[in-house]
């Protein structure tokens, strides 16, 4: 599903942060199901998907305290490119999820994608507050009603766009593997 490009230093750091930082979320309830090989396993990737994640904070929160204003404004392009992507990582909603309902039944998932989406949303914001940055989600706001951030509509299209083999790097990562 991440299939986009680096453009910067702070693209590695956002990556780090963000990507990782999803990958962790839904890996970590994993580490609890029914699928006993899969779950042991879950824990040591959980281990260093989190040094990932914790590296790519540093990063921008270094370049947001110590940089210049270009690096300043790298990071807040970085986290405007990728925070969109990073909330498709947890897949399609749960009403239009293929294989969600059968993995809940069978315990291998214990949490649907779109509980995870709002974990992931919930724990990241805060970090994004004490970046100094913001997200591009102009309807992302705490609700205290329910006790979560109200976020925007995903776009769909674009995530099965990148699943279909047509993201924005996809061409390019074929033909350095062809000429691997």
């Amino acid at each position: 599903i991440f299939n986009y490009p680096t453009l910067s230093w702070a693209d590695m750091g956002a990556v780090g942060w963000l990507v990782d930082g999803a990958a962790i979320v839904n890996q970590v309830v994993l580490q609890r199901t029914s699928y006993g090989p899969y779950s042991r396993a879950m824990i040591r990737i959980c281990k260093e998907e989190s040094f990932h994640q914790r590296q790519g904070y540093e990063m921008l929160l270094t370049m947001m305290r110590q940089g210049t204003q270009v690096q300043r404004d790298m990071v807040q392009d970085a986290i405007n490119r990728l925070w969109w992507p990073a909330l498709m990582m947890f897949g399609p909603s749960d009403e239009h999820s293929p294989n969600s309902a059968q993995s809940m039944a069978w315990k291998i998932k214990r949490q649907t994608n779109d509980e995870l989406r709002q974990r992931f949303i919930d724990q990241t914001v805060p970090q994004l507050e004490l970046l100094g940055c913001t997200a591009p989600d102009p309807e992302l706001k705490w609700n205290a009603e329910r006790g979560h951030y109200d976020f925007g509509e995903i776009q769909w299209d674009e995530f099965y766009e990148v699943i279909k083999g047509n993201g924005p790097c996809n061409l390019e990562r074929v033909a350095t593997r062809r000429k691997a």
